[in-house]
């Protein structure tokens, strides 16, 4: 068996990944890093864009918005403010999601306002991926 790297990928709602992978890619603050077994231990901020997942041959794609990662040379955690598995984005309710928004954004003020224009990037964000 090659070596491996343990993956763990949580959002505040849930783990939406854990396994042992052949390569990580994250989208970091300060440029693109591709994680591989035995990979200098580092923390990074991780910015809005892909995480590629490579596995056996196979690739799986995830958004995140925002967050850490710890990387040490056994395991790679990815501690993201929101992720999805980009094969489940409904495109549908996301622009429906967005209308919402949009639309509540007329009546809010100070922090609610903040709040859902943060969310209404993170939605945009999505969509754009």
């Amino acid at each position: 068996m090659a070596d491996k790297i343990n993956f763990s990928l949580v959002s505040p709602e849930r783990e939406l990944y854990a396994g042992d992978v052949d390569q990580v890619d994250i989208p970091g603050t300060e440029g693109d890093l591709g994680i591989l077994p035995n990979h200098s231990p580092l923390m990074a901020a991780i910015r809005t864009g892909t995480i590629k997942v490579y596995e056996d041959g196979s690739e799986t794609e995830f958004f995140v918005q925002g967050g850490f990662a710890d990387v040490t040379p056994t395991g790679l955690t990815v501690l993201a403010e929101r992720a999805v598995r980009l094969e489940d984005v409904d495109r549908s309710s996301i622009e429906a999601q967005i209308t919402t928004v949009e639309a509540s954004l007329e009546n809010l003020t100070g922090e609610a306002a903040l709040a859902a224009r943060q969310n209404l990037d993170g939605l945009r964000a999505v969509l754009a991926v």
